[in-house]
């Protein structure tokens, strides 16, 4: 009877001290499983979400290079998006979680790339003679072109028709300039008062010899 009761009070403490393992090891393990760091890194910013800690005494980190983004205490949850600085080569970006219920709940520093962000392409400027075809002509509307421009007006027949030249003799008079015949006529009239010069004298002289 005595050995039975041993036998029994030993399997009752086998299976308390079984028990109390099992919770013990459940509660420990709850707080790490409800902690759930995540975050994300792009080319331009940095998003961390925090959630189920403990109440507060948290405190998050984030750096980019050796520029602090966020250094912020937090209680049970923290969300946060932040804009990173321009960078020409991929960036080290590096968060850290320190819990205030145990340095097994904490995490990081851990540590992401940021790529560098790709610019958008820039259409190709038009070249010379593509923006001097496509540009409308100054002197010409946009609906008429060069070929289609209106040709001058014919000028009226009564203003551009010469004036008739009367008949007759009146073209010697109408003349104002030096005829060709000029040198030819006083030619004529030196020879004239030359002969006639001549002649009062040969007429003279035969008077003379008369007498």
């Amino acid at each position: 009877m005595t050995a039975l009761r041993l036998r029994w009070q030993r399997s009752v403490a086998i299976a308390a001290t079984g028990a109390a393992a099992f919770v013990g090891t459940a509660i420990a393990a709850a707080p790490a499983q409800a902690h759930t760091p995540q975050w994300s890194v792009t080319c331009d910013s940095v998003s961390i979400d925090l959630k189920q800690y403990a109440p507060k005494g948290n405190k998050v980190t984030v750096k980019a290079g050796d520029k602090v983004l966020i250094s912020e205490d937090f209680g049970r949850s923290f969300n946060k998006k932040v804009d990173l600085p321009k960078h020409s080569e991929p960036l080290d970006v590096t968060a850290q979680v320190v819990a205030s219920d145990g340095d097994q709940f904490s995490w990081g520093p851990e540590t992401k790339k940021s790529p560098v962000c790709e610019e958008p392409s820039k259409p190709p400027a038009p070249s010379p003679s593509e923006s001097e075809s496509t540009s409308p002509s100054p002197s010409a509307s946009p609906s008429q072109s060069a070929s289609e421009k209106p040709e001058p007006s014919a000028p009226e027949s009564s203003s551009s028709a010469p004036a008739s030249k009367p008949q007759g003799g009146g073209d010697d008079l109408a003349e104002t300039g030096s005829s060709s015949n000029t040198p030819m006529i006083a030619g004529i009239a030196a020879a004239v008062v030359v002969l006639g010069g001549g002649l009062v004298v040969f007429a003279r002289k035969r008077r003379a010899s008369q007498s």
